[in-house]
């Protein structure tokens, strides 16, 4: 089972549309995922459809010590959400005593627990903010996938949460995967090539080879309640996150430079 945290403290990254799409494409590809809405603007639980949501969730996981499987729903075939609940930001206003670092485990605890309940991926959809939350989903998960803008304050952004990473990382005692997700790319304009070189040239084991192109479609489709397959399959956004799937699949960064190495990203339809 591999868990993988989507963070990026930066907002507007595409992080919710990447934990949404990705998890679907798997699911369409016959992999059972379970996606963890962590967030307590509960942004990837409305992009579901569960507008509004007040039932149980991952907060009655985290405060309640209920079961994941208990609280989470099936919403689609092979995929199933545990949504961000009501009471999850009262988790985060936590202090951070020694009860507080404690209940940093809490997530970790609750997917170890369906570790033998088939799941083959587990996506976390974290808040843009380092903090207890935060700290839950890192501790929980082996991977890390941050997406980043095709702007040089994500790019700037991007150096400063790579060190954090890497500090929780040695605190830890473990080493972790980091794959990063250019998005928001539109190949003409000069600053996102230039972005996608040097994402290339500081994170060359990092970089994934598929680029989430700028696409209108990404951002319609959650107010419909939909993932970009529903919304609109033959899109860009479809393709390029099916390719985005398919990287992660199978553990693929960027092997040459960047024009050589766009692949799907400058293809579909």
């Amino acid at each position: 089972m591999r868990v993988i945290s989507i963070i990026n403290q930066k907002g507007g990254v595409g992080k919710t549309t990447t934990a949404l799409n990705v998890g679907h494409a798997l699911a369409l590809a016959g992999h059972r995922v379970l996606l963890i809405d962590l967030d307590p603007q509960a942004h990837l639980t409305d992009c579901l459809g569960l507008h509004a949501y007040e039932g149980d969730g991952v907060d009655t996981v985290l405060i309640d010590g209920g079961r994941v499987e208990d609280n989470s729903l099936a919403l689609r075939d092979n995929l199933r959400l545990l949504p961000a609940g009501p009471r999850l930001g009262l988790f985060e206003s936590e202090n951070r005593t020694a009860r507080g670092v404690a209940r940093g485990w809490k997530l970790e605890r609750a997917i170890s627990a369906v570790a033998d309940g088939g799941y083959e991926f587990v996506l976390i959809d974290c808040p843009p903010s380092a903090g207890l939350l935060t700290m839950n989903a890192l501790m929980a998960s082996s991977e890390r996938m941050i997406p980043v803008a095709s702007d040089y304050l994500s790019l700037h952004g991007l150096s400063r949460l790579m060190p954090i990473l890497d500090h929780v990382d040695q605190t830890l005692k473990r080493s972790t995967q980091k794959w990063v997700v250019l998005t928001r790319f539109q190949r003409q304009r000069r600053l996102a090539r230039e972005v996608r070189q040097k994402l290339y040239d500081y994170f060359p084991h990092s970089l994934m080879p598929t680029a989430i192109r700028e696409n209108v479609s990404l951002a319609e489709s959650p107010s419909y309640g939909q993932t970009i397959f529903e919304y609109k399959k033959r899109s860009y956004g479809a393709y390029d996150y099916l390719s985005l799937a398919r990287n992660l699949l199978h553990s693929e960064v960027c092997e040459s430079q960047p024009d050589a190495a766009l692949c799907e990203a400058s293809g579909g339809g």
